[in-house]
């Protein structure tokens, strides 16, 4: 009797040794660690306990974790954020992008892209929020903030985004300061006509909520001037999407002819204006970005703009739109800021996009995929944009395991052990 109280008392203090030992919830280990706000770009663990991320340092211990994440041969970023996204989904049939059929439920594009963070890009205006907030952003594990619309409607599409009196500057601003958790700025899309006034409302409402504003030029004959937008409407912060778009309804920012970046796009990121990729659809043309990437003038942000129509065309995800700027030339390290720190800083959220003690535990562990392996005589990954153009590249990236609040949301091939991957 006295030797099984011996043994169930080892047993416990085994127990509760093991327990005092695993002090964090996931060590992740091996990875190749970038985290461009701190300036890392090494081979090191990262642990997390909760929802925080703890310590990014050599050699953690990985019995100190519950779970062990296997990094070997693989990157270790900050989670993913797409500052502009479409996620108002709705069976609204004629209401396109605003609680519509062409927006998308996030969870099922975000984990396994390795984005733990997207910015709706204006679906819902100052009279729709309430409802987007209740359907979409309380509902779903991805974090949702929003870029609100100008146009109190949202993007319904047709006549109601042309709609010039619906756009209130006091209501939108006046909503966005009700709900400052997930409201990060104010988004001006769509509209077609030469006319300054839903740039100036939009602008408006950003400097009553003190928030920035995102631009989408919509379109116009004849164009209206970019170097106006950026010198005489936008503030510094202020954000320009589709910024690699060529389209004859918008002027772009490389001269088509010479091939090279508008000398006053120079002056515009002098004066801190932000140029965000926000592919698209029919935002984004290789006549574009490869002069600009060749010259120097990369995105400060790389975004999607994903929808219905952009996933299943030349977008696809926002994995494939940062392997086409490493394709382009961009170092994986540049690219990977684009994605993580930049735009955590354009939306004024700098707990996120990054792996310091203390912030957020989103976690995107990412393969790089060499094209060497690809069964072709090239070697190669084939990249194409909306007009057929198309480049190769040596390399894609590929998601192997998300970590969104500090729990695994998606494993692709069963890295971490114990595998328990979250499902709320």
């Amino acid at each position: 009797m006295i030797k099984k109280v011996f043994i169930a008392a080892a047993l416990f203090c085994s127990a509760g040794f093991a327990a005092h030992a695993q002090k964090y919830s996931i060590v992740i280990k091996g990875g190749h660690v970038i985290d461009p706000k701190n300036n890392i770009n090494s081979i090191m663990d990262v642990a997390l306990k909760g929802d925080t991320v703890m310590l990014v340092a050599k050699n953690i211990d990985a019995k100190e974790g519950k779970q062990v994440v296997n990094a070997k041969g693989l990157f270790v970023t900050p989670g993913l954020i797409d500052m502009h996204s479409h996620n108002f989904f709705g069976t609204r049939m004629d209401q396109t992008y605003s609680n519509g059929p062409n927006a998308l439920p996030p969870d099922g594009f975000t984990f396994r892209t390795g984005v733990t963070t997207v910015v709706d890009a204006g679906c819902a205006g100052w009279k729709s929020f309430p409802d987007f907030k209740k359907q979409t952003i309380d509902a779903s594990r991805t974090r949702v903030l929003s870029f609100l619309n100008i146009v109190g409607e949202g993007m319904r599409g047709g006549t109601y985004e042309q709609n010039v009196e619906d756009m209130d500057a006091a209501a939108t601003a006046k909503v966005a300061k009700e709900y400052p958790e997930y409201i990060v700025g104010i988004k001006l899309a769509h509209f077609n006509g030469y006319n300054w006034a839903p740039t100036d409302r939009a602008v408006e409402a950003g400097k009553l909520a003190n928030i920035p504003v995102m631009i989408d030029f919509g379109g116009s004959q004849p164009v209206l001037p970019i170097e106006e937008l950026f010198m005489k409407h936008l503030r510094p912060g202020d954000i320009f999407t589709h910024c690699f778009g060529q389209l004859a309804s918008r002027e772009p920012i490389v001269d088509v002819k010479a091939g090279k970046v508008k000398p006053f796009v120079y002056e515009a990121r002098k004066k801190g204006i932000i140029f965000d990729v926000g592919y698209g659809g029919i935002s984004f043309a290789f006549s574009q970005a490869i002069p600009a990437i060749k010259t120097g003038f990369y995105p400060n942000t790389i975004s999607t703009d994903i929808h219905t129509g952009s996933m299943n065309n030349a977008m696809k995800d926002m994995l494939n739109v940062m392997s086409k700027f490493l394709a382009m030339g961009m170092d994986l390290p540049a690219v990977i800021k684009a994605s993580t720190w930049a735009p955590a800083q354009a939306i004024h959220r700098e707990e996120l996009g990054n792996l310091s003690a203390g912030s957020r535990a989103d976690v995107s562990v990412l393969r790089v995929l060499d094209g060497k392996f690809m069964m072709n005589d090239t070697g190669t990954f084939g990249f194409f944009d909306y007009t057929g153009t198309k480049v190769t590249g040596k390399q894609k990236l590929e998601a192997e395991v998300t970590i969104r609040a500090g729990k695994v949301v998606y494993d692709l091939n069963g890295l971490t052990n114990p595998i328990v991957v979250s499902r709320r």
